[in-house]
């Protein structure tokens, strides 16, 4: 098999080839054939600080992968050759990650526990099941579990990312009124496109509309104190974003209109299957832009000079 292999920060990623993995007790291998490109793997190459999180070192990096079952270990009874999966990047068991505490999905192929893997339908494509396991999984989670969004609920997006495009389009899909913020130009064009009943370029622009829900899924600190002000009373702020991992808040306000400050952080395999059912309805198709297998160190430095609308998927196939 074949592997983008992180060292450390600061040095480039390498191209290896090893001995396939093989499957054990409660485990299988998976011929990957979709992988997505995440901003965090951009933090590991560019900040030193990643250097703490990283449990595994090498590691073959990448946490957002699916593809289809090559081999079956012992005790998997639930799971059979050439099915279709994707991969929990949260592990249940363990709670660890690939990419992370084990080698990840910039490979061509990968182990994975059979608990944390799930079903592909039909008429998703690998792409789409690629960025489900992580941006989906994450965006879903905040939006429908932390969020509590329902039908009729009034909620504001903070970044039309990835995620928030997600986030957004579930959100709408689901019967709420959304609306958005942005400060990108090209970001803003879209919101109509998936529903969004407005989009502005300041959070503070929320405020007159006296919203249930605000995610943040940008993060930027002020990001963070402007969903507090801007909320409704008695209204929820979810935190997904991790732009600045810290912020300065007016505690009177929050405090005053009895604000939910709630973290989000991840999801689990029930979240992916809800983000997977959204994708095979076809009312939720997210931007992707992709690249192969040998062009995965390129994007990543694209994603760090912001040069992706959407998600970044490398396809294998």
């Amino acid at each position: 098999m074949k592997g983008w292999q992180f060292t450390r920060t600061g040095e480039p990623l390498r191209l290896i080839e090893q001995d396939d993995p093989r499957a054990g007790t409660g485990e299988v291998v998976i011929e990957i054939k979709a992988t997505g490109l995440c901003h965090s793997d951009v933090g590991a190459l560019v900040d030193p600080g990643w250097m703490k999180i990283i449990h595994k070192f090498p590691v073959i990096l990448g946490h957002e992968f699916a593809g289809v079952v090559a081999e079956v270990g012992a005790g998997v009874t639930e799971y059979s050759l050439g099915d279709r999966v994707g991969v929990c990047p949260v592990a249940k068991t363990s709670g660890g990650s690939p990419g992370n505490h084990w080698d990840g999905g910039y490979a061509t192929k990968a182990v994975a526990m059979a608990e944390d893997l799930v079903r592909i339908p039909q008429n998703v494509s690998f792409m789409q099941a690629a960025l489900g396991t992580d941006a989906g999984m994450t965006s879903y989670h905040a939006t429908m579990v932390v969020g509590r969004v329902t039908a009729g609920t009034r909620v504001g997006m903070i970044g039309l990312g990835g995620l928030g495009q997600l986030g957004a389009r579930a959100a709408v899909i689901a019967g709420a009124e959304v609306y958005a913020c942005d400060i990108s130009p090209t970001a803003r064009a879209l919101g109509p496109s998936i529903g969004i009943k407005e989009v502005f370029t300041d959070v503070m622009e929320f405020q007159p509309l006296e919203l249930d829900v605000i995610i943040d899924f940008a993060g930027f600190g002020t990001t963070t104190a402007d969903a507090i002000l801007a909320v409704g009373p008695k209204g929820r702020v979810v935190q997904v974003g991790m732009g600045v991992l810290e912020a300065t808040i007016d505690t009177g306000q929050l405090i005053l209109k009895q604000v939910e400050l709630l973290g989000s952080m991840g999801g689990t395999v029930d979240d992916i299957r809800g983000i997977y059912d959204l994708f095979a309805t076809g009312k939720l198709s997210p931007q992707i832009a992709t690249v192969t297998f040998d062009e995965i160190p390129a994007g990543l430095d694209r994603l760090k000079n912001h040069e992706v609308q959407g998600r970044l998927v490398a396809l294998l196939d």
